[in-house]
């Protein structure tokens, strides 16, 4: 089993940042993936961002590329995602999900993580 917390949602005015936490715990593995996810009202929950833990390649919706980063501190098993240049449209309900064994191919996909946390609201409105 692995456990994810995450912190960090708020509410914010569009062009400011905010930073997202998730931290691991349990019978993570190294050659894990562990990704974010949004779902606002009414949408389905979409692929923001993943980093593999083996070799910390990263990966970006087209939506959120260049604008927000994922990072992976190894000492505390944290994951963080900075969120740059928010917008009313990056509102959702934002989910840290972790899979082990997670291919290259499959980063962006729901299905590949086998554990979600209870997700962190954020909310951008002037």
């Amino acid at each position: 089993q692995v456990q994810l917390a995450e912190s960090g949602g708020g509410l914010v005015k569009p062009g400011d940042s905010l930073r997202l936490s998730c931290v691991a715990s349990g019978r993570t593995s190294s050659n894990g993936a562990t990704g974010w996810f949004r779902q606002a009202p009414g949408a389905e929950r979409e692929f923001v961002a993943a980093i593999r833990w083996n070799g910390g390649s990263t990966h970006y919706a087209d939506s959120v590329r260049g604008r927000f980063t994922i990072s992976r501190d190894r000492t505390k098993n944290m994951i963080q995602l900075q969120m740059n240049g928010l917008k009313p449209e990056d509102s959702a309900l934002y989910y840290c999900a972790h899979g082990n064994g997670i291919i290259l191919s499959a980063v962006r996909s729901m299905n590949a993580y086998s554990y979600w946390g209870q997700g962190t609201q954020v909310t951008v409105s002037s």
